[in-house]
């Protein structure tokens, strides 16, 4: 076995390293290797630094012109720069690593030790150099192993041991359990609150943002085994990497090829006998594995270096049987291929090129208790990253960088079963071969309870009662109706693309008594979603029987079947409807200065952004009230933003009053650039509608119509953008250089929050409801856009309109205390965090459905009465985690072996009652009955622990043994409360943290 699975990774290393940097754009990759070459600078924020200073015991030594060269296995050559008049030296544009650094003084003499470099971080070395005319190996260091200057106040990063050694997880989305001060969180899609909603956070895995265009969550699923470091960015931002995030910022970097050949086989499984049972299910039914292989190494010595990877992740499941008979397996399996080329052609040059491709297939999704196997259906998801980054020092002083990089999500819904009929509103519908025109609800005959005359219930049986002989199920020995047959009704395509582009200008100075390092950015970035929903057949059908009349204006016409079909797969005059395209556009500037003055230093800096998005549908037309016309398919601005209003500065201030002890204070602004108005706000939202279709007893259709959906929407006048400033005060302080303490104070104020809100919104009538209306100083402002009929006279529209929400807010405040140990076998970071976050505006409660893809911008947020500002919405937001306590870390043991834990206690989440009924509707979603966040799910705790051990062979070789066990005390603690008043299950749990599970790994490493 050993043997056969060695192979087969082999292999799919060759394959990976081909299909990996083959791309799917192999024309357009070649040009943009070629010119990245030809122009030399690259960068993408995924290096570190080393900063110091040499002194020397003898006062009239001259510390200037002192060579400091840095080695590193990462690095294909070395580095090099000589020191000040003050002895201070900067080593920039360093690949994460553990480094060697030589100082030679003009008399030869030299003195050597080593220093991690962390990803994002300026690593800390100051050494005095001994006076002697001969070489010595001892040096006197001052500072710490543990210092951290990143580009945020509050700022941690792990390396490679560090990730490896603590019970994590594979996927990208489980690194985020390692932020201090955040949630851990069970959610799939929507990210952990951090002061902020979960929409706001920012993701980058080698420099590329991977969160998803338009929604703002985690989208991209590379897995941690090819993370080497990652840094996380919690508040007290500068002006350096274009940070806008509303939340917490993380950024990763992937393994390199290094100066000698390595790579691994692994193969990790987790078989549903290891996993407890899920509370409120028979058993755990998922059985999972991982296959991960690696290879990287030098192509040309200390020039050119290689790493590729494959990775394999399967789940399977036995699916249950339904009322028709068997049904297929269900199945999801995931390729994904890696490759990186790290190239040095100069000791001042560094490039990395690199492509991630991903293909990800489900089958036997989707069957219901009463369908059948026909109707099931499977995804599909390709998603490629595409970057290139390096660096180009000119000189020991200056830094002239870009960085290009490309994110492509191809994903969608596909039937198991695709029918060959085309759907035309000049078709027919074949009655006796209804499994193949689409999903067939198969009717149940009605009773006499039922609320229809006797009449009417006999002619609906006479027509349902041989449907169901043909299509229904047996159960008791009878044939019934309520199941599903033929196939499922939609093929649903949503395909994201970002391309991005930045340049950057780093130069370093003396101005007197200060130090500077002055930073120069531009950022340019394009975020398209493409969106095309078809039916299969016919879509979804139904039997009406002739309780309803049609729809048809004069017609008395019964209706007997009914078909929901998407309008994209009905060709009117020779042409489909085509695909939805919705685009944002980003321009980002920043500048930002850091000034050392003595014990003190200053950042001072400011990012400038503008949003433009782009809708679909309309075009400008001088002579209009709208300035536009309608044009389906043609792409029109919707609206941009003013530089003016997203200027965002990023003030601090640090004093070292003792060595690296410091206290700081810090100052920022944050405009986050999530938003789904492109789709969300578009014109051609009209024209992609699902339609009703109505049918004869023959089939022949006798009318169709659009199902009642959103349309295009006009924005009010001179929005001022979502808005976020931030304060933090703060102290550092160093225990040695093991330890290292850290406390701080931070509040967080977010407004100017935008939704689609009825344009007459604060003319609301209350009366008749038991909800106390409109506060007056709100309803005194009347509509938001005044002339928004004329404009639905001349190019339609909704009547809702995208505005700023009155007296939207959100408040966050946060006190923490962190304590960070590294000792020389072992880590601990150790945080306990106290925080509120409350206010009138909980984007991540929008929906009845809390995990999920939701439009920012356009929610049920503000639609109608229950769901406005004054609406019970202020109060403890579902975000709010008052306790949070997070220790982690590993020790390494004497007999080779790795013992690493990971424990979180948090509070519980926020809830409160919905119910509609108050404001004079049955819907209660999101209507609160009492201020918000008035309840609360109980406080969560669990402990997650492993062990690694290593058996060495000859040579480099070692097979390592690891167990992860998570949730070791089986804390299922419930949480998501059903919120509905009217339900039956008010008050019950809907969610449970997941219960205690085993993965059992075996790694081959050469």
């Amino acid at each position: 076995m050993k043997q056969h699975a060695s192979t087969l990774a082999m292999s799919y290393i060759a394959k990976a390293t081909s299909n990996a940097l083959r791309a799917k754009k192999t024309a357009f990759t070649g040009v943009v290797m070629a010119a990245a070459l030809a122009s030399a600078p690259a960068f993408a924020n995924l290096t570190g630094s080393i900063k110091g200073k040499v002194s020397s015991p003898e006062a009239q030594q001259s510390l200037a012109g002192i060579t400091v060269t840095a080695k590193s296995n990462v690095m294909p050559k070395p580095r090099t720069v000589v020191t000040r008049e003050d002895g201070s030296y900067d080593l920039p544009q360093l690949k994460p690593g553990t480094y060697e650094l030589t100082f030679t003084d003009k008399n030869g003499v030299t003195q050597t030790m080593t220093v991690d470099v962390l990803l994002e971080q300026a690593s800390s070395l100051n050494v005095t150099m001994g006076g002697a005319n001969e070489n010595v190996e001892v040096i006197t260091v001052t500072g710490s192993k543990l210092f951290r200057q990143g580009k945020s106040a509050l700022t941690n990063s792990l390396g490679e041991e560090a990730i490896n050694s603590v019970p994590v997880g594979q996927d990208y989305r489980d690194l985020l359990k390692l932020v201090p001060g955040v949630e851990l969180s069970e959610n799939a899609t929507l990210g952990p609150s951090a002061g902020g909603s979960g929409v706001d956070n920012s993701y980058g895995f080698d420099g590329v943002d991977v969160s998803l265009p338009m929604f703002g969550n985690l989208a991209s699923e590379p897995s941690t085994h090819d993370v080497a470091y990652v840094t996380m960015d919690r508040g007290g931002a500068k002006a350096v990497g274009f940070n806008r995030s509303g939340g917490f910022s993380i950024n990763t970097v992937s393994k390199s090829g290094t100066d000698e050949f390595h790579g691994n086989v692994e193969y990790k499984v987790q078989p549903k006998s290891l996993v407890a049972t899920p509370t409120g299910q028979e058993s755990y039914e998922l059985d999972k594995s991982w296959l991960t292989a690696s290879l990287g190494g030098p192509l040309i010595e200390d020039t050119l270096y290689f790493y590729t990877s494959y990775y394999r992740p399967e789940e399977t499941r036995t699916n249950k049987d339904t009322a028709y008979g068997e049904v297929k397996d269900y199945k999801n399996v995931r390729d994904e291929y890696f490759g990186k080329l790290t190239w040095a052609p100069t000791d001042d040059i560094l490039i990395n090129i690199s492509q991630r491709t991903s293909e990800k297939t489900i089958e036997g999704r989707s069957v219901g208790a009463y369908e059948t196997d026909s109707v099931s259906a499977g995804d599909a998801a390709d998603q490629d990253i595409f970057t290139l980054d390096g660096s180009w020092l000119l000189g020991d002083a200056t830094t002239l960088s870009f960085q290009y990089s490309k994110l492509e999500i191809e994903s969608g819904t596909t039937p198991d079963t695709k029918l060959s009929v085309v759907p035309s509103l000049t078709g027919q519908l074949d009655l006796s071969n209804l499994t193949e025109m689409g999903y067939f609800s198969v009717p149940s005959l009605l009773d006499a309870d039922d609320n229809y005359t006797a009449e009417q219930i006999a002619a609906y049986n006479a027509g349902a009662a041989p449907l169901i002989a043909q299509y229904g199920y047996t159960e008791d020995g009878q044939m019934r109706g309520g199941g599903g047959v033929g196939a499922y009704y939609q093929y649903d395509n949503i395909d994201f693309y970002r391309d991005s582009f930045e340049l950057n200008l780093e130069h370093e100075f003396s101005w007197g008594d200060s130090y500077h390092t002055l930073h120069l950015g531009g950022e340019w970035k394009e975020s398209k979603e493409v969106l095309s929903r078809l039916s299969n057949g016919w879509g979804r059908i139904s039997y009406v029987g002739g309780l309803d009349e049609s729809l048809e204006e004069g017609s008395s016409a019964p209706v007997i079947y009914r078909a929901r079909v998407q309008q994209m797969s009905l060709v009117a005059g020779g042409e489909a409807v085509s695909a939805i395209n919705s685009e944002m556009e980003t321009l980002n500037f920043e500048i930002n200065d850091t000034i050392e003055v003595g014990d003190w230093t200053y950042n001072v800096g400011v990012l400038v952004s503008r949003d433009t998005w782009y809708g679909q549908g309309l075009k400008s037309a001088s002579g209009t009230l709208s300035g536009y016309e309608l044009a389906p398919g043609e792409k029109y601005e919707m609206y941009q933003t003013d530089w003016s209003d997203m200027i965002q500065p990023r003030l601090g201030v640090n004093w070292n009053y003792a060595d690296q002890d410091s206290v700081f204070a810090n100052f920022s602004m944050y405009n986050p650039e999530a938003s789904s108005l492109a789709r969300a706000a578009s014109w051609d939202r009209n024209t992609r509608a699902e339609i009703e279709v109505e049918f004869d007893e023959a089939g022949n259709v006798i009318y169709a119509e659009p199902r009642q959906g959103s349309s295009g929407k006009v924005f009010a006048d001179d929005l001022t953008p979502r808005q976020i400033k931030e304060f933090t005060l703060g102290t550092t302080k160093y225990v040695g250089s093991d330890l290292v303490l850290r406390a701080h104070v931070r509040h967080r104020k977010a407004s100017h929050f935008w939704e689609d809100m009825p344009n007459n919104a604060r003319l609301t009538d209350y009366s008749g409801v038991d909800a106390d209306g409109v506060p007056q100083h709100i309803a005194d402002k009347g509509l938001y856009v005044d002339n928004l009929d004329e404009i639905r006279d001349e190019i339609g529209g909704s009547s809702y309109v995208i505005a700023e929400v009155d007296g939207g807010e959100t408040k966050y405040w946060e006190a923490s205390i962190e304590a960070e140990y590294l000792g020389e076998n072992s880590y601990i970071n150790a945080s306990y965090v106290w925080s509120h976050y409350y206010g009138n505006f909980d984007q991540d409660n929008t929906t009845a459905t809390t995990d999920a893809n939701t439009f920012i911008g356009s929610s049920n947020y503000g639609d109608g009465r229950g769901r406005y500002s004054w609406d019970y919405k202020y109060g403890t937001l579902s975000g709010d985690k008052p306790h949070k306590v997070k220790v982690y870390g590993y020790y390494t043991v004497p007999w080779d072996a790795n013992i690493g834990a990971y424990f979180v206690f948090q509070s519980g989440k926020p809830w409160e009652a919905w119910d509609g009924s108050i404001y004079g509707y049955s819907s209660g979603t999101t209507r609160y009955s009492e201020p918000a966040g008035s309840r609360r799910s109980p406080s969560h705790w669990q402990l997650d622990l492993n062990y690694t051990q290593d058996f060495k062979f000859s040579g480099d070789m070692e097979l390592q043994f690891r167990a992860d066990i998570f949730n070791v005390f089986d804390r299922q603690t419930g949480y998501n409360n059903n919120p509905y008043v009217s339900s039956e299950t008010f008050g019950e749990y809907r969610n449970y943290y997941s219960p205690r599970r085993v993965q059992l790994s075996f790694n081959f490493k050469f």
